[in-house]
C-alpha cells in the first residue's frame, strides 16, 4: 500500500500546475482521478479509497500524518521522535501510534511548513524553535545536530472552545468555593501569579480566571506564542514576541513588549509565561498601578516560585536580593499553585497570600489547599480546605465585594 500511495502522490504532483495557485477542490479532483484509475487495476474497497483520498490530500495539502492527529478530539499532546516514532497523549495516557512519515524529507517538509506559517525559521544553524499551529496549538521543534535521533516535534493541543471555570469544577480540578474566591479576587484587581510544573494546566487555568475580568477594562496580553483565548473582552490587545530573522535582526522579546504595553493605556497586563529577565518588567508593571495583572511560571511549589522569580530577575539586572524580594512582595498579591498528581489529574493545590516583607524575606500564608484523603478506583480523593482568611482586603472593599469564603 505504501508503494501505491507513493506512486499516486508522484503522479498527482506531476499534474499540478505550479505556474498558478491551485485550490483544494482542484487538488481533490486530481486525487480522485488518479485513485479511480488505480482502482481499475486492482481490487480496492470503498473504505480503502476514502482513506487513500484523505491521506493523499493531507500529504499534499496539509500536514501529512500529523493532520489526523491534530484533528482527533481528545488528543492533548503529539510527540514526534523522528520519522517512525510518534506518540500521543489522550485522557492522560501516553501511547504510540502506528502512523509514520514516508521519509525524513517529508517530515522536514512538514516542519518547515509549520514554522514558516508563523514567520519563524529552524535549520541546522538555529535548530530550536517555538511556534504555533493555526488552531493555536503550541509547537516546539528541535532538529539535529541537537536532536541525536532525528527531528523532535512536540505539539500541545488546546480545546477549540476555551476551558471555563465551570469545566474545571466539573473535572474536580478546583472546588466551587476556591473558584468563587479567586473569581472575586480577579474582579477586585488582585495581582495573581500562577505556578506549576509542566503540563499542570497553568495556561488553561489562567484562561479560566480571565472570565472574571470586567468587560469594561482594556486588557493587553503578552505571550511568546499566542495561546490565551480571552473572548469576552471587547477592548483586548494581543501581542506576541518575535524571533530574529536569518540575518539575526528583528527580534522583539517579551521584555520589550511589556515595556511597550505600559504606553498603551492598559488596565491589566497578562503575561502568558515568564521564563527569564522579563520577570523584572512584569513585576514593575504590577507595581505601577496595573491592578489585576496576571502571569504564570514553572515551579514545584509556591515557595519555589518566589525563589525562581528572584533568579529570573537577576538574569536581567544585578539588583540587591532584598530589593528584588520587595518588588515581588509588593507586586504580587496571590500565588496560585497547580499540580499534576500521580493519577494524572490536574488540580489546584494551593492558594497563598503574599503578606509583605518579613525582615529580608517574603512572608506568605496559605489560604486554601488541597487535602489528599486517599484513592478510589485509581483516582485521588480529597477536598479543598480554607485554612486562613484573606488579610489584605482593601481591594475587595474598593470593588464593593464584602462577602466571601475569606471571612
Amino acid at each position: 500500500m505504501t508503494k501505491i500511495m507513493n506512486d499516486l502522490q508522484d503522479r498527482i504532483l506531476s499534474r499540478i500546475d505550479y505556474s498558478r495557485e491551485s485550490d483544494d477542490a482542484e487538488i481533490l479532483s486530481l486525487i480522485d482521478t488518479e485513485i479511480i484509475a488505480a482502482s481499475r487495476q486492482g481490487e480496492t474497497s470503498l473504505s480503502q479509497m476514502a482513506k487513500m483520498r484523505r491521506d493523499l490530500f493531507h500529504s499534499i495539502r496539509r500536514l501529512d500524518v500529523l493532520q489526523d492527529l491534530i484533528e482527533t478530539e481528545g488528543i492533548t499532546e503529539v510527540m514526534i521522535n523522528g520519522v517512525n516514532r510518534i506518540f500521543v497523549e489522550k485522557d492522560g495516557e501516553v501511547f504510540p501510534v502506528r502512523d509514520s512519515f514516508s521519509s525524513p524529507e517529508k517530515l522536514d517538509d512538514v516542519i518547515q511548513q509549520v514554522v514558516s506559517d508563523c514567520n519563524r525559521i529552524v535549520n541546522e544553524s538555529s535548530p530550536i524553535v517555538d511556534c504555533r499551529l493555526q488552531d493555536g496549538s503550541r509547537v516546539n521543534v528541535v532538529l539535529p545536530p541537537v536532536a541525536l535521533d532525528g527531528p523532535v516535534v512536540t505539539i500541545r493541543r488546546f480545546p477549540k472552545e476555551p476551558v471555563r471555570m465551570e469545566d474545571l469544577i466539573a473535572n474536580e480540578s478546583v472546588s466551587e468555593d476556591a473558584a468563587a474566591f479567586l473569581g472575586r479576587l480577579v474582579a477586585a484587581g488582585y495581582n495573581i501569579f500562577i505556578s506549576g510544573g509542566t503540563g499542570s494546566g497553568k495556561t488553561t487555568f489562567l484562561n479560566a480566571l480571565s472570565e472574571y475580568i470586567p468587560k469594561s477594562e482594556r486588557i493587553i496580553t503578552i505571550e511568546d506564542n499566542a495561546e490565551l483565548q480571552i473572548r469576552h473582552i471587547p477592548n483586548l490587545v494581543r501581542l506576541e514576541a518575535r524571533n530574529a530573522n536569518t540575518e539575526g535582526v528583528g527580534e522583539i522579546p517579551i521584555r520589550e513588549l511589556i515595556r511597550t504595553s505600559l504606553r498603551m493605556r492598559p488596565d491589566r497586563i497578562i503575561v502568558g509565561e515568564v521564563r527569564g529577565a522579563e520577570a523584572l518588567d512584569m513585576l514593575q508593571a504590577m507595581n505601577t498601578g496595573h491592578d489585576g495583572s496576571m502571569s504564570t511560571g514553572h515551579a514545584n511549589s509556591a515557595r519555589d516560585m518566589l525563589a525562581r522569580l528572584e533568579t529570573m530577575v537577576l538574569m536581567g539586572m544585578e539588583l540587591p536580593v532584598p530589593a528584588i524580594r520587595s518588588q515581588i512582595a509588593h507586586g504580587i498579591d496571590i500565588l496560585v499553585h497547580l499540580g499534576r498528581l500521580r493519577d494524572r489529574s490536574r488540580k489546584l493545590l494551593e492558594i497563598s497570600e503574599i503578606l509583605g516583607m518579613d525582615g529580608d524575606g517574603i512572608e506568605t500564608r496559605v489560604i486554601c489547599r488541597f487535602l489528599e484523603e486517599g484513592e478510589e478506583d485509581g483516582r485521588i480523593q480529597g477536598r479543598w480546605i480554607f485554612e486562613n482568611g484573606l488579610e489584605h482586603t482593601a481591594k475587595l472593599a474598593m470593588a464593593g465585594i464584602l462577602d466571601g469564603p475569606w471571612q
